[in-house]
């Protein structure tokens, strides 16, 4: 496609560090704590805090030494946020759309993360294969091909096989589109890439759909298993009862912090230190407070 293969690996390598434990369900729980104080959290705008504010590598400024494109990148992968609304992000050019790079992000997350899921379920033995062919019927086209040709392997293998085609598919298909919609664009520089209304990378509507398929697939019978959400639901009380514990708790919190809260709000500094921790962090502290353990689901099926 013509981009900079550097800087969207590094946006595919960042733009994760924000999650707080458990993904989306932790950040739902720690915006639900915060707006309790007026404030909110999102991954995104915490995932910049993190490289701008809060690794100090150098005397002069606080952050790391990253250009304009990865930052922006990291504010405007899968989202865009108005303008009036987020006056302290007005340097990252709010009314324009990112560039090529990191409009591909989103996507191929999607991609990695459906995929990694339907693996963790099935080695979960959550997984119904019957189930997934009867719902999802691109995914039985493919399993119908490779068990056609290879009848006497082991189920494993074929959904291996039929997974990896998936994958093919869905990379091949929004390679495909996106060249497509930029030749239609006229846009031939990433300038003119930013000033088009809509983004430019995204998946046909025939994949669109199939990708539609597998989510919801995925939701009705995965993402909601009594297993998983019973884990997440004891996980998520857990990072509530810690937030509610470090907040109240003067001395709780390690020194930095502890120096740190004398001088912002607490409740700032108590949601910063949860969101940077591990899903097993957070439990072993809730462990060691509360001695109560939680147990967590598979770490790809927690967070998506």
């Amino acid at each position: 496609m013509r981009i900079n293969t550097e800087l969207v690996e590094a946006l595919a390598l960042v733009h994760d560090i924000g999650h707080p434990p458990f993904g989306h369900a932790g950040e739902r729980k720690l915006d639900e704590l915060m707006r309790a104080y007026g404030s909110c959290f999102d991954h995104n705008l915490h995932a910049l805090r993190i490289v701008e504010h809060f690794e100090h590598r150098y005397i002069e400024f606080d952050g790391l030494n990253l250009t304009f494109e990865v930052r922006e990148g990291i504010v405007k992968h899968s989202r865009d946020y108005p303008a009036p609304a987020h006056p302290e992000l007005s340097e990252y050019l709010l009314e324009l759309r990112p560039p090529l790079e990191s409009q591909l992000i989103d996507w191929v997350d999607e991609i990695a993360y459906n995929s990694a899921d339907l693996d963790d379920a099935l080695e979960a033995n959550l997984l119904d294969l019957d189930t997934l062919r009867d719902e999802v019927p691109f995914f039985a086209d493919f399993y119908a091909k490779i068990e056609a040709a290879h009848s006497g392997v082991r189920m494993r293998l074929k959904f291996n096989e039929a997974l990896r085609h998936v994958i093919d598919h869905l990379v091949s298909d929004l390679i495909t589109n996106t060249e497509t919609l930029v030749e239609q664009s006229g846009a031939r520089t990433a300038d003119e890439i930013r000033r088009v209304p809509q983004r430019l990378a995204r998946f046909s509507e025939t994949a669109r759909a199939q990708n539609a398929q597998l989510k919801g697939f995925l939701f009705a019978h995965i993402y909601n298993h009594p297993l998983i959400t019973e884990d997440s639901q004891r996980s998520v009380a857990c990072l509530a009862e810690l937030f509610t514990y470090y907040l109240h708790e003067p001395g709780s919190l390690p020194e930095s912090q502890e120096q740190a809260a004398r001088e912002i709000p607490r409740h700032f500094v108590v949601c910063d230190y949860i969101a940077g921790m591990t899903d097993q962090f957070l439990l072993r502290q809730h462990l060691e407070h509360f001695g109560a353990a939680a147990r967590s689901a598979p770490p790809s099926l927690a967070s998506s």
